[in-house]
């Protein structure tokens, strides 16, 4: 039961966010299932006791990899799937504690907070760029065997 509240929540989440970028509607079902697959893989990582960090990229790059997927499908940028994908894995609440323990005046507290947030946004970005290389090397490939298809 747990699992499926965390994946409603994330769909309405990234639908949501859909809606307040301006997605066209008909990608906006698409949208809430990027959002809800990627949160999947975070959340059922974090389960398995694996490593927030590691969780984040993992997450990013399913995110990455389905987006390239449904923009191709729907003939769309593929930002439209990622910038609501990314959103449910986005560490916010970290972000606030660490602003909290500033304003408290707790900068040890703080600093700790900070480098978590800034690690877990680097493995997000990471797992982002990783897929965009793997999607163009992989787009490349198929040009390249289509064009020595066409040639013989």
């Amino acid at each position: 039961m747990d699992y499926v509240l965390q994946l409603v929540c994330a769909f309405v989440a990234t639908y949501g966010i859909a809606i307040i970028f301006n997605a066209p509607k008909s990608t906006l079902i698409p949208c809430g299932l990027v959002g809800m697959i990627g949160w999947l893989i975070y959340y059922a990582m974090i389960q398995q006791q694996v490593d927030s960090v590691t969780a984040s990229f993992c997450g990013a790059f399913i995110i990455s990899i389905v987006a390239h997927y449904q923009a191709f499908k729907h003939k769309t940028p593929m930002l439209i799937f990622v910038v609501g994908g990314i959103i449910p894995l986005v560490p916010g609440g970290l972000a606030y504690e660490a602003m909290r323990h500033v304003v408290a005046n707790e900068y040890n507290e703080s600093l700790q907070f900070i480098l978590k947030t800034g690690i877990i946004t680097g493995a997000i970005v990471m797992g982002l760029v990783i897929a965009e290389v793997l999607v163009q090397m992989y787009r490349k490939m198929m040009t390249r065997l289509k064009k020595a298809k066409t040639l013989n």
